[in-house]
């Protein structure tokens, strides 16, 4: 993509979007969160490029402040809140890594901080929410609506709203894992010619394809989702938005959102390529992978860029790739469930 189209593609988002998230916006939300974000590194592992027939450079998310890349675009956007805002509190809706993200700057930040979260999300994210200092207040994923529990929530006390990926603030501080993506791999002399990323609402994954707009513009970007729960791969064939039929039903607990977020979906309608899915059998062979091989440790929902690889799900053979491991909040229960396999 040239320089040309990409302002282009810039001026269309905002348009698309009604909200803007720009490439400034990225760059911006790197230099907030330098100091209290982790820079994670680029990996590259024998074991791996054997297995892939390619040369494949992992971003492991895992190893982000509360487990996950959710800190970054949390952190961002708490930042952006005015100080006489800050002492009303914030909520947000989450299975856990979203809630670690906003709990862990909350309280970095000095604000209180509300958490909704499913009854069955997995026990380690619970307890490391209210670890963080967080009140958790929990629902139903099947039969009750958490946006409208939040948003009760935030007219009892006048809070802010931080929602999980359809947030500008939130898409441009997660937009960072691609900018350090791309300058990492210039560091070691590498380009670029795919690179893959979990996707739930689409927050990471257009934040991602944005920075890699400008930075690494002939690189590839693909989402990756769990099957029956691929939303975002369906609406971006379709061009529009589409749902999933079930709210829960997969161990990728991180990636069951209901449909895409309208800012991300503008973006990545215009900057993404082929759309992924892996299964959960295959997500758990690459949690087994990742922790033998690696040396990581990889929940579900974070290892599907990983089990797409694996699976063979995009011919990779002989380029080098780049794919994210988002988040290594796991419960020992399940780590045990894939590495039994």
């Amino acid at each position: 993509m040239t320089d040309a189209v990409v302002q282009s593609s810039s001026a269309e988002m905002q348009n698309l979007s009604g909200k803007a998230v720009t490439f400034e916006d990225v760059e911006q939300a790197a230099g907030r969160i330098r100091g209290y974000a982790v820079r994670t590194p680029l990996l590259q592992h024998p074991a791996l490029d054997e297995r892939a027939g390619a040369n494949v450079l992992v971003k492991p998310e895992s190893l982000q402040r509360s487990g996950s890349f959710k800190f970054r675009g949390a952190f961002n956007c708490l930042n952006l809140i005015p100080e006489e805002e800050r002492t009303k509190g914030v909520v947000a809706c989450s299975s856990g890594n979203h809630a670690q993200g906003v709990a862990a700057s909350a309280r970095i930040l000095g604000i209180s901080a509300t958490i909704v979260m499913p009854a069955d999300a997995p026990r380690v994210k619970l307890d490391r929410t209210r670890d963080f200092g967080a009140k958790v207040v929990t629902y139903d994923r099947a039969h009750e609506d958490r946006d409208r529990i939040a948003a009760e929530i935030c007219a009892e006390n006048d809070a802010t709203f931080v929602h999980p990926f359809n947030d500008p603030a939130v898409i441009a501080g997660q937009g960072t894992v691609g900018l350090e993506f791309a300058q990492q791999a210039d560091e070691l002399g590498q380009k670029l010619d795919d690179v893959l990323a979990c996707t739930g609402g689409g927050g990471l994954s257009s934040g991602i394809a944005l920075a890699l707009a400008f930075k690494s513009p002939s690189t590839r970007f693909h989402t990756v989702e769990p099957e029956l729960f691929d939303d975002y791969k369906r609406s971006l064939e379709a061009g529009v938005l589409l749902s999933n039929a079930a709210r829960s039903g997969s161990i990728c607990d991180a990636l069951l959102s209901e449909t895409p977020g309208e800012i991300g979906f503008s973006i990545l309608s215009q900057l993404a390529s082929e759309g992924l899915t892996v299964s959960d059998e295959e997500v758990l062979e690459a949690v087994a992978f990742a922790f033998r091989e690696l040396k990581l440790v990889v929940e579900p929902g974070g290892a599907a860029a990983l089990a797409a690889v694996l699976s063979g799900k995009l011919p990779v053979e002989g380029k080098t790739i780049g794919l994210v491991i988002t988040g290594g909040n796991i419960d020992p229960d399940m780590l045990s469930r894939a590495l039994s396999r």
